[in-house]
């Protein structure tokens, strides 16, 4: 069976996602280094600056394993940007929280983040914007 015309355009949309994600990684990578931090990590504490999250939460929000997730809980709060505490629905999943350090440290990375996100949307439209972003959401659910 040939891809239709839509379907085709919605390979060459993945394609670039792809390729996307790289360069976001990679970006991330650059912006949080002198912070200590990786995309992996940022990825992971972005979610709890928001709220008191679980390792599962945190995993199924970003799109993550929770294994992988639950290895670098492990790194952050070994570098001691999180804090486990009890989690009273449930004793074996502890809630993840940022500790004092780990607030200092995601306003910092955010700083920098806004300047580097302004930079590059310059020349864009918050309209375009905002329709690239339904695309995506869309594409997504579907495939959830």
């Amino acid at each position: 069976m040939r891809r239709t015309n839509e379907g085709e355009a919605l390979t060459s949309l993945m394609l670039e996602t792809f390729r996307l994600n790289g360069a976001l990684l990679a970006s991330g990578n650059q912006l949080t280094k002198p912070f200590g931090l990786t995309s992996a990590r940022w990825q992971v504490l972005g979610p709890i600056a928001e709220e008191i999250l679980t390792v599962a939460q945190i995993a199924r929000r970003m799109g993550l394993a929770r294994q992988g997730v639950q290895r670098i809980v492990n790194d952050l709060e070994s570098l001691g940007l999180i804090v486990l505490k009890p989690n009273l629905d449930h004793k074996r999943a502890p809630l993840v929280a940022l500790t004092e350090t780990g607030k200092e440290v995601m306003a910092e990375v955010d700083k920098v983040q806004a300047v580097w996100v302004n930079k590059l949307a310059d020349g864009l439209s918050e309209r375009q914007i905002k329709q690239a972003l339904k695309v995506i959401e869309t594409v997504r659910e579907g495939i959830e």
